[in-house]
């Protein structure tokens, strides 16, 4: 008889053991899974912040007569102007009569800001009559001599196309045909179309 009481608690004891460490090992389980849930929430909130601070932001490039040349920063939308207080700001020789100062600006885009020597320099090479056949032909813009004044004279091109133009044929050569246009940046067939009936490379 007490042989089998005795059995009896130490089975007791037994199932009392496998149930402390079932119910342990179950916790601890529990705990590691809600941990690893845990990590990736806050993997993901960060992944989601870090993206959402890089959209929304341009970089271009502002050289000439600014205080300080280079690659910059800016908010989309942003607009010349704002590019060149980033840049701290135009020289006293700056010459901003061509340039548009609220023409919205586009990533990657380059920014020159040019002299004042430069615009006599280019008027006194040329008679006026010279000046007023130079970059028209027929009434259209010749796009392999227009400045940034004449350029945005033909439909569909602000300041900042222009300079893209003026930017392309200097690093390029001159435009063979019209249809070389639709090489530049930002142009394409739909603001052709509106361009080709006004622009010439003769």
């Amino acid at each position: 008889m007490e042989k089998t009481i005795i059995v009896k608690i130490v089975i007791a004891v037994i199932v009392a053991i496998f149930a402390v460490l079932y119910y342990f090992f179950n916790n601890q389980k529990s705990s590691s899974y809600e941990n690893i849930l845990t990590s990736e929430v806050i993997v993901n909130n960060v992944s989601s912040e870090e993206k959402s601070e890089e959209t929304g932001k341009i970089k271009v490039y502002v050289t000439g007569e600014v205080n300080l040349p280079g690659v910059i920063e800016l908010e989309e939308g942003a607009r010349i102007e704002d590019a060149i207080q980033k840049a701290g700001g135009i020289k006293p020789e700056a010459n901003l009569k061509e340039i548009n100062l609220a023409s919205e600006i586009e990533d990657g885009e380059k920014i020159y800001i040019p002299n004042l020597l430069e615009q006599v320099e280019e008027t006194t090479l040329l008679s006026e009559s010279e000046a007023n056949t130079s970059s028209k032909s027929d009434g259209k813009v010749n796009i392999n001599k227009a400045s940034v004044s004449e350029l945005t004279s033909i439909p569909g091109v602000g300041a900042s196309t222009a300079q893209k133009i003026i930017t392309y044929r200097e690093e390029n050569g001159k435009f063979k045909t019209i249809e070389d246009i639709k090489n530049v940046s930002g142009i394409g067939d739909s603001k052709y179309n509106s361009m080709k009936d006004f622009i010439s490379v003769k």
